[in-house]
């Protein structure tokens, strides 16, 4: 079943194609393998400014994804999981996937959040706020360095 309205244009198809938009552009990559996408999110909340991992392929959700691809895009969750750690130096991490409008899915490409998470961050209180670009292609960078120091 799809939920993409007729027409839509996936940003997330984009971004794995290297096209960017005014919310993400190349500079925010952190990692990308033939498989996956892993990028610096333009949505954060509270503290927790976190990354999105998808794959290079279009598939809308969970229920889309091809067996072969679970392995590729879990080994990218852990790297970006380590990255965080390393660069930010955060007490854990939590990782979120939803799928369809019920599971609050709003981006019809297959995607899975990748939080720093800090003792009493109040992530599921915070309100979600934009980072500005600049600030994103910083944090990418120091991620981008954690990953290859850390693997």
């Amino acid at each position: 079943m799809t939920h993409a309205p007729p027409g839509y244009a996936c940003p997330f198809c984009r971004y794995a194609a290297g096209v960017g938009n005014e919310l993400v552009g190349p500079e925010h990559v952190v990692e990308q393998t033939p498989e996956t996408v892993t990028f610096v999110a333009p949505r954060a909340w509270g503290r927790c400014e976190g990354l999105l991992v998808i794959p290079t392929e279009h598939h809308e959700n969970l229920y889309d994804l091809p067996d072969g691809l679970g392995a590729p895009l879990l080994w990218a969750t852990r790297r970006a999981a380590l990255a965080l750690k390393l660069a930010e130096r955060c007490d854990g991490v939590s990782t979120r996937q939803h799928n369809e409008p019920a599971g609050n899915q709003d981006v019809w490409h297959f995607h899975t959040h990748v939080f720093p998470r800090w003792h009493g961050d109040g992530l599921y209180q915070a309100e979600p706020w934009s980072p500005e670009r600049t600030h994103m292609a910083a944090r990418a960078e120091r991620l981008r360095a954690a990953i290859t120091t850390s693997m």
